[in-house]
């Protein structure tokens, strides 16, 4: 069942919105070479306890991972790219890491994340992570009132065909709101003009993926971290979106300083 948000509503997301986006910028910032990933996750531990915010993450169980998630990031390293479980590692030059970040203000609910290069980026991390931006950008161009959920996953596989970057079916986007995972499913390939007809009030979390040469993954030993079946690296960029009559609103863009959000 598709909850459609008023514009009121959307607006609150809006805020958790901005908060994500703002720890997400921090975290830009603070990536760096000899910073452990459990400093990072403390860091937006305490970032969520001064905001009031609630974690998404913390004691989530769903079917594939192994118990509750006891962390309110995903911490995600190279050849890892969802799910990452933070643990005691010092990020060293090179490394591409992802920030994961769902949390609730007031009952509603942002998502998004972000990847970022260590130090000295190589040329093939830097096309890979620009895959994905660029994806996320298509995806969110289509999301207008009228057009199909099979035109944004459309969008997002085009670019990965472009790159020649293969695409994984089993982890897509999804449906958010009051909670952090509704109905729909976004996934990150498929046929234009099929599927759902999107309409206003509909809020989505997109979320291309891409690992430079597989669309196979794995799961680690801890349950939850989900790496590329070859060890090649992988990238991740998502926004939570709302579709208005106006087209998409990015609920999880930073605005500039002293800009208000915007009435959906």
């Amino acid at each position: 069942m598709i909850e459609l948000k008023s514009p009121a509503e959307i607006e609150r997301m809006h805020t958790t919105g901005q908060f994500v986006a703002q720890i997400l910028s921090e975290f830009s910032e603070l990536a760096d070479v000899g910073v452990n990933l459990l400093d990072l996750e403390h860091h937006v531990r305490g970032r969520i306890r001064q905001r009031g915010a609630q974690s998404c993450y913390w004691d989530y169980a769903p079917s594939f991972g192994n118990g509750p998630f006891r962390n309110v990031t995903c911490l995600s390293v190279n050849d890892a790219v969802l799910h990452g479980l933070p643990h005691d590692y010092a990020l060293r030059d090179g490394d591409v890491v992802t920030m994961d970040l769902a949390v609730g203000i007031d009952g509603w609910v942002a998502d998004a994340a972000r990847t970022v290069i260590v130090g000295t980026p190589a040329e093939d991390d830097l096309r890979l992570l620009r895959a994905t931006e660029e994806a996320l950008a298509a995806g969110i161009g289509a999301a207008r009132p009228d057009n199909r959920l099979g035109d944004i996953s459309a969008a997002i596989a085009a670019v990965a065909t472009d790159y020649g970057y293969p695409v994984n079916t089993e982890f897509g986007g999804h449906g958010l709101g009051r909670t952090m995972h509704e109905d729909p499913h976004v996934p990150n390939t498929g046929r234009a003009g099929r599927g759902l007809k999107l309409r206003a009030g509909m809020t989505l979390a997109l979320e291309p993926w891409f690992a430079r040469t597989t669309d196979r993954i794995v799961y680690d030993p801890d349950g939850w971290t989900i790496r590329s079946a070859d060890g090649s690296r992988t990238a991740h960029s998502e926004h939570t979106i709302a579709i208005t009559g106006d087209g998409p609103l990015v609920l999880t863009q930073r605005l500039p300083r002293h800009a208000a959000p915007a009435s959906a």
